[in-house]
């Protein structure tokens, strides 16, 4: 029979399940006992929440509605379900739909197979393969938890967010559609053409392309891999910095740069490093360690220039220094010490206003060695306890496997050498003065000295 008036005959209290509109209204003890069978565009309410449909079984004493065809559940303009088949309990509040299930809000669609909804949460669940859109962002999950209030949706199980730039995977993401913001947590990866990160704690903005990142967190570039306890990344600028404890590793040139604070250029091919910075190069088979309060690495690999500030050191297992500042290019294979320039090759002391050490590109080793205006050569008397000096103005040095081998000093030299016989007694004292000196060492230690005139 023809529903007429059953907003009036079935409306008992707020709480209760009412019927709007009904094409139909039919009651059948035997099939359906103690259910009302509505059909033909069927449109309930429960509390300004609508639901519509082509049949329905209505349960006027448990306040229970099943819904068949075409089911869509409005709550206002913040969710709209849709599914072939719904289940919704007044008592509850609390609604089932399945059968290709999608729910939309005003930022986002998910798919799924079954989802629940709850009222008094405002929770939407799902436990079956989902797919959410949310603008330029597709989420994939086993499972999920939508909070209709803050619009977040949460992941307890493997989720997947694709991006045009970038997939995001994690077991444990909370999603806020409304800003894009993600925040990530247990072991979680970002893959895109540009790099590979891994965070176990981060979070990261699909809107803004920034994100920041804690916890066992790297970054890793074709060949540098970034990690320090705290992370920042922005996509656009393809910048990245790190605090605290913060780890370059150069898989190319065979550096390692640490420190406590770093920011990273990837399109300029750069890095500055400050705090205790510390940049090592492995070469031959040594390690060479350079220290100051700040590094910089700037150009790709072949021509690339390094420079340190402030008190800066050097070591490396047959050779140590320091200076004010180095400047070092490996394109030219030329390190420049600056200002206060101190070498140390073996007992060997050497002092001058300006120091070069020049390598080899094809032998990659160190091939010669420069000191300009007011050099000081000064070595212990291995027996005694005086000091050779060597003094002049420029100076001129070559090495051989790493090694200082000979060195010519010119112009004004001066010398006072500690001289002994076979027996290694003191025999005397060489005092000389020289137009150009001639020193070739031996194992670390002065073999023979030459001295020249004009």
């Amino acid at each position: 029979m023809t529903l007429l008036g059953t907003t009036t005959l079935l409306a008992q209290a707020s709480k209760k399940i009412i019927v709007e509109h009904s094409d139909y209204f039919d009651i059948n003890q035997v099939e359906t006992p103690d259910a009302v069978l509505l059909t033909g565009n069927v449109r309930v309410n429960h509390e300004g929440v609508i639901l519509t449909c082509n049949k329905a079984y209505f349960f006027q004493k448990e306040n229970y509605i099943k819904a068949f065809g075409n089911v869509q559940l409005v709550q206002g303009d913040t969710l709209y379900l849709n599914s072939k088949y719904a289940e919704y309990n007044g008592n509850m509040k609390q609604a089932f739909a399945t059968g290709g299930a999608v729910m939309r809000s005003p930022e986002s669609n998910l798919a799924t197979d079954t989802i629940n909804f709850n009222r008094n949460s405002q929770e939407v669940y799902y436990n079956t393969q989902g797919t959410i859109i949310n603008r330029d962002n597709t989420l994939k999950s086993k499972s999920g938890k939508y909070y209709v209030a803050q619009k977040k949706f949460q992941f307890l199980t493997a989720v997947t967010i694709t991006n045009p730039k970038y997939v995001i995977k994690s077991n444990h993401l909370d999603y806020y559609s409304n800003s894009g913001q993600s925040y990530l947590f247990g072991p979680s990866t970002i893959t895109s053409k540009a790099n590979y990160i891994y965070t176990e704690k981060g979070f990261y903005d699909t809107k803004r392309n920034v994100a920041h990142f804690l916890r066992k967190s790297y970054i890793r570039y074709n060949d540098r891999v970034i990690t320090g306890d705290s992370l920042y990344y922005d996509r656009n600028k393809e910048f990245a910095s790190a605090t605290r404890n913060v780890k370059i590793t150069d898989s190319i040139n065979r550096g390692i740069v640490k420190g406590h604070y770093a920011e990273i250029y990837k399109n300029k091919d750069s890095m500055f490093v400050t705090k205790r910075a510390v940049a090592v190069n492995f070469v031959e088979n040594d390690s060479v360690y350079i220290h100051g309060k700040k590094l910089m690495v700037t150009g790709p690999e072949g021509n690339r220039i390094i420079r340190a500030f402030n008190n800066v050191r050097f070591f490396k297992t047959d050779m140590s220094g320091k200076c004010d500042s180095i400047y070092s290019s490996s394109k030219i294979a030329l390190t420049k010490l600056i200002g206060n320039p101190i070498l140390w090759n073996g007992d060997n002391q050497i002092t001058g206003d300006v120091m070069h050490l020049i390598g080899n590109n094809n032998t990659q080793k160190l091939d010669s060695l420069k000191v300009l205006n007011n050099t000081f050569l000064v070595s212990k008397d291995t027996l005694g306890k005086g000091f050779n000096q060597v003094k002049g103005q420029n100076l001129y040095g070559k090495f051989i496997d790493g090694k200082l081998h000979d060195v010519d000093i010119i112009k004004n030299t001066e010398v006072i050498y500690y001289m002994r016989n076979d027996a290694h007694e003191l025999i005397g004292i060489n005092k000389n003065v020289s137009s150009k000196i001639n020193i070739i060492f031996d194992k670390k230690e002065i073999e023979t000295i030459t001295f020249l005139t004009k």
